[in-house]
């Protein structure tokens, strides 16, 4: 088994003005389960590349200070060794998949060592990660959560003592999810490996992660056993990270005088339910009017979809089967499903990038088929799943113009200067789009989708590995588009972004609509829930258990409960004191 030492790591990439690293000084004990957290750019993958030598084997850059694994310094040994110890899933995952089929792919490490049992290796990993049912399947029948759990795959086939996984949950719908961290808990608890992971979603970490290191400007500033470092909700809001739905309420109930101030703050919704019950109070609630006036013009159709993948054998999948379904203008529209549903093949029909083996896509009444790529371009963009596929360009200010300028838009440069503030990106603009952190790449990806005002506007998992204050920031921008793009569809697994912003929900299962309206419509739906994995933000569920009649989607919804009851306390304390 292996342990790791940091001292006093210190790391600047070229023509960096400052240090991403700053005397790190930290251990990673054998066995241990870690969650890495810290805003986006606060240097959290460039640790990890650290630790298995590709920094500074492969990727340049000013070093000094130790890492050593198994008291050997990572500088000295060679990446292939290095690679047997210490096993890695990137936050761009595809590019570590090298072969054209799934059973291959899984068994590729295995075979570079020589290993003859290389092909049950490879099959033993695909049985963990839940991928034998697909081990004859080709790579690109995978949909982008399958390809993830496949990257996993190909790592823990070689059996390292240490795996670090960047942001392993980010394009998985729950279901998924559950079942990577599941796989990860049972490789640290039965086999003793040491797990680290980056990652944003602090439900999970509270649930399967033992400590966590908190990283702020390039350095460590604290580690922490997981519950205690869930209860730190300033420090870790003011590195954008999001806590426990429910850490937070408490938290803001305490600073409010609703809960006393020696309130343990709850990290799950079974603490929640210890720390909340006593103060419920039982009282009648109307429900919220969660009906939507439904919008009359017909921005997009489809007609009697039916798409299959190409099959070099056997029979192609259906991915949508006789499907049918509007999208009105200026409807604010979430695509929610399992991996594999269907959900970014609906959005690239719209695009024309996928073409119906029967039925017909409409945009405006016309076929998309006799739409040409300047005409849907002008009406509708695409940003898709994997932020890289937008960046063209060596620079993110010539990816944002790109389009304007050959489109000879007047005061194409002024707006790209625009778009570049709005999303933070001026001091990143004569960077290559393709070597930032995950959040900048998906901000830089966002500005290129409504750099040309579309009036229709398709986002492919917009949130996936953001830190909460873009994806604040994004929200933020979804609503600024009102007037310029009012038509919006996202497909997503965030469910908090679900909530706070959708105005209708689509569900899809197995290429249907399972189901089709109002987030209370959809999310009190439990056989719905079940039959796609949906799982909506924490504080609903929080809402359920305590028996709050009216469903509270947001943590202001939960609040203003307690709020009521506070209040009626006030006045009743109020109306006692005046007639004693």
């Amino acid at each position: 088994m292996s342990t790791i030492e940091i001292r006093g790591l210190t790391f600047t990439y070229p023509g960096a003005r400052e240090a991403t690293l700053r005397n790190v000084n930290v251990t990673f004990g054998e066995g241990d389960f870690i969650a890495l957290v810290g805003n986006n750019g606060c240097g959290k993958s460039t640790l990890c590349k650290t630790l298995n030598g590709l920094i500074p084997h492969f990727i340049v850059g000013d070093m000094s200070g130790q890492v050593l694994v198994d008291g050997r310094d990572t500088k000295e040994l060679e990446i292939g060794t290095l690679a047997a110890k210490v096993g890695y899933v990137y936050q761009d995952f595809e590019n570590q998949i090298v072969c054209p089929t799934v059973r291959e792919d899984a068994s590729y490490a295995c075979l570079n060592y020589a290993m003859k049992d290389y092909q049950e290796k490879g099959r033993k990993a695909l049985t963990v990660c839940g991928l034998s049912s697909k081990i004859s399947d080709y790579v690109w029948q995978l949909s982008g959560g399958q390809k993830h759990l496949l990257a996993l795959a190909g790592m823990a086939a070689l059996s390292p003592d240490i795996l670090i996984l960047d942001e392993p949950i980010a394009q998985l719908d729950p279901a998924h999810a559950d079942g990577i961290y599941e796989v990860l808990k049972k490789l640290n608890e039965k086999y003793n490996k040491t797990i680290i992971v980056i990652e944003h979603h602090t439900e999970y970490i509270a649930r399967y992660c033992r400590n966590v290191v908190l990283l702020k400007n390039g350095t460590v500033k604290w580690k922490l056993p997981a519950e205690e470092a869930m209860r730190r909700v300033d420090e870790l809001q003011e590195s954008n990270i999001f806590p426990p739905q429910v850490t937070i309420a408490a938290n803001r109930m305490v600073k409010e005088g609703i809960l006393p101030e020696e309130t343990v703050l709850p990290v799950s919704i079974q603490e929640g339910k210890e720390i909340f019950g006593p103060w419920i109070k039982e009282k009648d609630q109307k429900r919220r009017n969660s009906e939507v006036k439904k919008k009359d013009e017909v921005m997009a159709s489809f007609q009697n979809i039916t798409v299959r993948y190409r099959s070099v054998k056997g029979e192609a999948p259906k991915i949508l089967d006789d499907f049918s379904l509007d999208i009105r203008k200026g409807e604010k529209i979430a695509l929610i499903g399992s991996n594999g549903a269907g959900k970014s093949t609906m959005l690239k029909l719209l695009m024309g990038l996928v073409h119906p083996e029967s039925g017909t896509v409409k945009v405006k009444g016309k076929p998309v088929r006799n739409m040409s790529k300047e005409e849907l371009g002008h009406t509708m963009s695409l940003v898709y799943q994997n932020p890289e596929e937008m960046f063209i360009k060596d620079s993110i200010r010539k990816d944002i113009e790109y389009a304007m300028k050959v489109r000879k838009i007047e005061n194409y440069q002024e707006r790209t200067e625009e778009l570049l503030a709005m999303f933070r990106l001026s001091d990143l603009a004569d960077r290559d789009g393709r070597l930032l952190s995950g959040g900048q790449m998906r901000r830089a990806s966002l500005a290129i989708g409504i750099a040309l005002n579309p009036e229709m506007l398709l986002l492919d998992e917009p949130t996936a590995n953001l830190d909460i204050a873009t994806r604040r920031e994004i929200m933020r921008t979804l609503q600024m588009l009102k007037g310029i793009t009012d038509t919006v569809i996202i497909a997503t697994h965030d469910m908090q972004l679900v909530c706070d912003w959708a105005e209708r929900i689509i569900v899809l299962s197995a290429g249907y609509v399972i189901a089709d309206g109002p987030r209370e419509q959809v999310f009190s739906d439990m056989y719905v829930r079940g039959q796609v994995g949906i799982r909506p933000p924490q504080i609903y569920d929080m809402g359920r258990g305590l028996g709050i009649v009216d469903s509270c989607f947001t943590i202001d919804d939960f609040m203003d409960h307690f709020r009521d009851r506070n209040r009626e306390e006030n006045r009743e304390k109020d109306r006692g004191e005046k007639y004693a």
